[in-house]
């Protein structure tokens, strides 16, 4: 075989892997994009399980958002249970007190515009918009304090809209709610 034809046969060898390799790439970039539509398509056709309205003129005065019903509530089956809302430019309460290691359910709608509570350091991530009650499950592991912006740019002033998680123990979250009130740690 001479030098001529060895090159000529090298360059059919890496011709071919080229193609198969490209082949390979077209194969994963196409079932990539049937994987989004499908998942798109399915949450646009399958609504949520259940859907909550609530009046955002109207949630200071009554209902489950009233101010004294805001905040962490221990329930008789020992999961927490917290209510907050989001309005331009703070959220109430400012700072939430849950404790570790126990299931809780975020509760929270808007009074005026769509916002978003990110829970920094966790996978918690949820939207706000008027109307509609967001319910997010969460359960902290480590006891500290986490920052929660609103994460939906709800106009000037956004950048200032912030609230604070604090986890903390869960025997001494279960004293503080012994008293049957909402617990928050706002002014601490």
């Amino acid at each position: 075989m001479s030098v001529q034809e060895d090159g000529h046969h090298g360059a059919e060898i890496a011709a071919r892997t080229e193609r198969r390799w490209a082949t390979v790439s077209v194969i994963i970039i196409v079932g990539m994009a049937l994987l989004a539509a499908f998942a798109g398509i399915h949450r646009a056709t399958m609504p949520q399980p259940r859907v909550e309205t609530t009046d955002p003129s109207r949630i200071h005065l009554s209902g489950e958002f009233i101010e004294s019903n805001l905040g962490s509530v221990l329930e008789t089956n020992g999961a927490v249970t917290v209510r907050a809302i989001g309005q331009q430019y703070s959220f109430t309460p400012a700072c939430i007190v849950v404790p570790s290691e126990t299931p809780i359910t975020l509760r929270a709608t808007s009074a005026d515009v769509v916002h978003g509570i990110l829970i920094q350091g966790t996978n918690i991530n949820t939207m706000l918009v008027p109307g509609y009650v967001s319910e997010q499950l969460m359960r902290f592991e480590k006891t500290g304090d986490y920052l929660m912006p609103c994460q939906e740019f709800c106009s000037f002033g956004h950048e200032g809209m912030w609230g604070k998680v604090r986890v903390i123990d869960k025997t001494k979250f279960a004293e503080l709610a012994k008293s049957g009130g909402r617990v928050s740690c706002v002014g601490q």
